[in-house]
């Protein structure tokens, strides 16, 4: 059932946005708030922004810091994210903040969740052509299909949903593998769970082959380059309600291993929908910049590839020798919170 949205406009409209917003007010009503004063729980939201060429849209950065300082302030809610830009840059990085900071408050994200628009429109340039209009047009018709799929979402519950692990660390150093095992532990009762390794050798990263190949060999479960992902990967993924991503964080970024396994998702995403599949992360940092890693999850799961993004969906922790994950104080509590919160968003 569609529930009524919500919009939140941080900072001022650009012309462009504003005309926007009036169009497809039109098939799908809306009312106004402000996150300043207005209660954000249990709504559906619709967040839009336009953010200058220079990418910084001071209200926003404002409702960031509300976001982040307000646990709980989203609680209950859904959300897509619009970003107007009058620029070719900024507006992934904008919209991905945002998401982040929002999963962190509380909020529930469909996949795909963000439409974001250059100053050129060029970014529509395949959608326009695929449904025979001007990018304008294609602008439209995609806030109108995010605005749709906010309103009707509704997470999939089972009685002992699947898990999928995917990692690429070792066993007797791993910090990240080490948490995982004492949020397992807690999990193992009420939920069916799958791990894969994707160590040294066993993995490939995608060479981009064109589209049609790609398709090709995702009609038939497979991918050119085979191996693990085809073997072990893709079935597993295909039977998963939630894929679980334990990330070290390498030189602030995903390890290779990783990031080629979600380079080689494509051949299965060309073929079957992740809509109902859910994503969550432990991040585990030797110093700090473990929001940069949870930052990249989010572009490349929850917007890229569209799985959805459960509130609260990462684990953020610092630590660097062997053993001092689980050494930190109050780790056990918040290793139990988080599997809590992943049954409480995939369990009946």
């Amino acid at each position: 059932m569609a529930r009524e949205l919500t919009l939140i406009c941080p900072g001022p409209e650009s012309p462009r946005l504003s005309a926007l917003l009036s169009a497809v007010r039109k098939a799908h009503p809306f009312q106004r708030v402000s996150w300043m004063t207005d209660d954000l729980r249990d709504r559906r939201l619709l967040i839009a922004a336009a953010i200058p060429p220079s990418g910084v849209n001071l209200e926003l950065y404002q409702l960031l810091a509300f976001l982040r300082t307000h646990p709980g302030c989203l609680a209950g809610s859904t959300a897509g994210v619009v970003i107007d830009g009058t620029g070719d840059l900024y507006t992934k990085a904008a919209g991905r903040d945002l998401v982040l900071s929002a999963s962190r408050a509380g909020c529930v994200f469909p996949g795909r969740p963000l439409v974001e628009a250059t100053g050129t429109l060029r970014n529509f340039t395949v959608q326009a052509r695929n449904a025979g209009c001007g990018l304008e047009e294609a602008y439209q018709l995609a806030v109108a299909d995010l605005m749709d799929r906010v309103s009707t979402f509704s997470p999939p519950l089972r009685r002992r949903p699947q898990l999928l692990v995917l990692h690429a660390s070792s066993h007797a150093t791993s910090n990240t593998l080490a948490l995982w095992g004492t949020v397992r532990t807690h999990l193992e009762d009420r939920c069916a769970i799958t791990e894969v390794g994707l160590r040294n050798g066993t993995m490939e990263d995608c060479a981009g082959c064109p589209y049609t190949t790609c398709l090709h060999f995702g009609e038939q479960g497979d991918c050119f380059y085979g191996g693990v992902m085809v073997q072990e990967v893709y079935p597993a993924v295909r039977e998963a309600d939630a894929v679980v991503l334990l990330c070290p964080n390498y030189n602030d970024a995903l390890s290779a291993n990783l990031s080629a396994c979600i380079n080689r998702l494509t051949a299965l995403y060309r073929t079957t929908s992740f809509a109902d599949k859910a994503v969550f992360a432990i991040v585990v940092s030797g110093y700090s910049g473990g929001d940069i890693v949870a930052r990249q999850v989010v572009s490349a799961l929850n917007m890229n590839k569209g799985f959805w993004l459960p509130a609260d969906f990462c684990m953020l922790e610092t630590a660097n020798d062997k053993g001092e994950a689980m050494a930190l104080p109050g780790i056990g509590a918040r290793a139990n919170q988080f599997a809590i919160n992943i049954l409480r968003q995939l369990t009946v």
